[in-house]
Formats: structure tokens, sequence, C-alpha cells
């Protein structure tokens, strides 16, 4: 296909499409999957080759296949967990505690900013962790979802020397007097106060756990149905997390350590990751997930815990417990490989270009990144579309000085690529946080939605102010 090719408006019907039956059908699967191939009649190809090419060219690449391994590794980690008892034990010491609804919010919210080092480890661990406690404190899995994926994304663009920091921060080196990677990662650090969308995402969580704001929407049905009926998913709900991770159960007489089997594995990942970014400057989560699987391999076989075929199987019923998610993921991709090859983002850009004045530039800075984060399912994409375009913008407005209005311009791009991270149905954050929570995706999305656009309301509002008073 001839890249240059605009197909305007009908850049924008694969993801309207799968958006539109996913809130129908409330079957994920289908519905990204309809997208697709909707995607693929627009550029004119034929279905079934084009869809073979398509997953092929979607599929087969290093960053699909780095959060496939990812996938793969917590799902035997979970089972592991499962099979040690180190949940069981971590909840029992919880209980004793006598931990309610609103305890068991803020202990989510609080382990989610702790875990500030990866989007991806951050639900995983949460939702994994605090399942069980929740569920007895009677709190849907649909808001446990939304609490590991509003301490994901927004606690990683918050953080300046995380990875999105230091993508970002690339990104700029070159634009206007960003002329190395210092001065750029000084802009990433003094940008932190006006990206609004991250903080008051972060701050959100809180305020609803602790009850300050009574949950309202479609998450105040799902946490009346669970208080009243103690039921933590509607009916019909299909939860990510596989049936083959919640039947596995440690064997009788087993007593796990709670460092060992419990904290152990968590400290590898954070030290792997946060040790490798420190001494290379780039930080390696899966190698962090490999060492502490390995960890929990070595460690409940010398607790005789279970034997290598046992453990050997509770990996495989591990893996075979993230399969639906890997499926979403695997569409969630290819839908994003239509839309751009499409030119989704380059329309969305150009009609909105034209609306753009210096006055307006935070506000709709930070409204265009939302809209295409949203419906491209991610963010760094979005800032790699958005940053060459609205930075120098800003340059020309402050007479090529970084002043307060880069900065602010810069923490609107942060803030905007990180609503649809953080809130669509095709971003894999949002899959990881609706797997490891055990929520039904859709039943997530609906449910996260409505806080999300409030926070991103106010940010808007804000954008606005601050805009018209530089």
């Amino acid at each position: 296909m001839d890249p240059v090719t605009n197909f305007g408006i009908l850049s924008l019907l694969p993801a309207f499409t799968a958006l539109i039956l996913a809130f129908i059908t409330r079957e994920a699967v289908f519905s990204l999957l309809i997208g697709v191939l909707v995607g693929i009649l627009v550029t004119g190809q034929n279905i079934l080759f084009g869809f073979t090419g398509l997953a092929q060219s979607a599929l087969g690449n290093a960053d699909f296949i780095w959060v496939l391994s990812i996938e793969v590794f917590v799902g035997i980690m979970i089972a592991f967990f499962q099979k040690s008892g180190a949940i069981d034990i971590f909840s029992k010491s919880i209980e004793k505690m006598n931990v309610k609804a609103k305890g068991a919010q803020v202990l989510a919210w609080l382990l989610g900013i702790f875990i500030f080092f990866s989007d991806y480890f951050s639900p995983l661990y949460v939702g994994t962790v605090m399942r069980n406690i929740t569920d007895k404190a009677r709190v849907s899995r649909e808001k446990l979802a939304y609490i590991c994926d509003s301490t994901s994304a927004p606690v990683c663009t918050i953080i300046p020397f995380s990875s999105w920091g230091v993508y970002v921060a690339g990104l700029l080196v070159g634009i206007g007097a960003f002329t190395d990677k210092n001065i750029a990662m000084n802009a990433i650090v003094r940008m932190v106060p006006f990206n609004f969308y991250g903080i008051l995402s972060v701050i959100m969580v809180g305020i609803i756990a602790i009850g300050i704001i009574p949950d309202f929407g479609p998450m105040g049905k799902a946490e009346k149905r669970t208080r009243e009926t103690g039921k933590v998913m509607n009916d019909n709900a299909r939860p990510l997390l596989g049936k083959e991770l919640s039947e596995i159960k440690p064997n009788e007489g087993i007593k796990p350590n709670l460092f060992l089997n419990f904290f152990a594995p968590a400290l590898i990942i954070i030290s792997i990751t946060l040790g490798t970014y420190i001494i290379n400057g780039s930080a390696k989560t899966l190698e962090g997930f490999v060492a502490a699987v390995a960890f929990q391999f070595i460690t409940m076989l010398i607790q005789k815990i279970g034997t290598i075929p046992e453990l050997v199987e509770t990996a495989i019923a591990g893996i075979k417990g993230i399969v639906s998610a890997v499926i979403i993921l695997a569409l969630a991709y290819s839908l994003n490989a239509i839309s751009k090859e499409l030119g989704t983002a380059d329309y969305v850009i150009s009609i909105a270009s034209s609306w753009m004045t210096p006055a307006l530039l935070l506000v709709f800075t930070f409204l265009i990144g939302a809209f295409i984060s949203f419906f491209t399912g991610t963010s760094w994409g979005t800032y790699a579309i958005l940053t060459p375009i609205v930075v120098p913008l800003a340059f020309n407005l402050t007479g090529g000085n970084i002043t307060t209005l880069v900065y602010a311009t810069i923490a609107a791009v942060m803030g905007g690529g990180c609503f649809g991270d953080h809130c669509s149905p095709l971003s894999d954050t949002t899959i990881l946080s609706s797997l490891a929570a055990g929520s039904d995706h859709i039943d997530h999305v609906k449910t996260q939605v409505p806080y999300a656009l409030s926070v991103a309301g106010i940010s808007a509002v804000l954008y606005l102010v601050i805009g018209i008073m530089l």
C-alpha cells in the first residue's frame, strides 16, 4: 500500500468499530477482531491475505514479543504464588488486621504507588497480591482493576527517572534549545508540577479509596452489587484470569515462608529493574521477571513444595491462565498496526491543527494527545507523534527560550498520552490490569472511563487557565 495515501475520516473506522462493538457486545476478542477486519477492508486488501500479513507484521516484532514474554512469566509467577501458598499466608496476615473495604483499597493504592518503576509490573503485582484481600473485603474486581490501572501509567509519568521520562527526554533532544539529553532530562523534572492528569489520577484513586468522594456511575453500581451480594463480578462477567490459575492450590501441610515466597520475588524484580536502569540507563523488566520465576522454582524445589514435574505442570497452568489476555493483546496490537497504516494519528493531527491558537496550545495538546492515545491504545506512540509538533510550536511562542510554557507543553503531551494508555480498551496496561485483578475487561473499561474523564476534564480546564495566564 502507498504509505502516503490519505484515508481521511475512514482511518478512524477500525478503532471506532472495535470500541462501539466492545461496549455493545461486551466481547473484547470479537470486537477487536471485527475492528481489524474493517481496517483491512478500508485498505482495499484481501481479507484472508491481509489478515495473515497484518498478524505477521504486527506481532512478529520485538515490542510485542517483549510484552508477550512478560505476560507469560507473570502467568507462571502468579501460579507459583498460588502453589506456594504465599498469597494465602499474606492474605491471612492482613485478615488479622481486620481490613475492611476502605482499608483494602487504600492498601492497594499505596502498593501501586510503591511499585513506581514499571507500568507493567505494577498492575500485575498489585492485582495478584490484593485480589483475595479485596474479594474478602467485598471490593469489586472492577474497583481493584481501576486501582491497579490508575497507579501504573499515571505514576510513571510523574517520576522523572522512569523509563517514560527517559523516553520523552530522548524525543526532546534536537528540538529547539534541547541540544543534549541533560537539558532534556532537566525539562522532564521541571514539567512534573504541570502534569495535571498524572498527578490528579493518582490522587483521585486515594480520595475514592478513602471515601472522600463516593463511587459514582457504573463503578458505584459495581461496588453496591459487591457490598450487598458479595459478588465481586457481574454474573455474565468473563474475567481475563483463566480458571487454571484460580484452581491452583498448595499441597496439604505446606508452610510457605512469607519473605522467600512472597516478598523476595518482588524484590528481585525491583532490584534488577532499578539496578539496570541506574547502571545501564535501561530498565530490564523482562529479565527481572525471568530471574524472579527462576528463584521461585528453585526455592519451592528446595522447600519441597513440589517436585520438578509438579512445578512444571504448575508453570504450564499459569501460562494457560493468561491465554485470554494474550489473544486480546495480540488483536490490540494488530488494530494499532492497521490504524497506523491508515494514518489515523496523522489525520487527527491534520484536522486539529486548524483549531490551534497560541492561547489554546496547552489544552489542545492535552486533548489531542488524549484522543489519539485512546483510539490507538498507545502512549509512547502518541508521544512520538505529538512531541515534534507541539514543542517547536511552544518554542515559537517563547522566542526559542525554555520557559514555563515549554515545560507545561511537555507535561500536556505526557498527560494526554497517558490518558489512552490508562483507560483505552486497546491499551496493554489496561489489559494487564484486567488480567491481574481477574476482572472482565470491558467491565473494567466501562467503570473506569467516567473516573478518567473526570480527571481529564479537570486537567483540561487547568491547562486552559495556565495557557491564558502564560
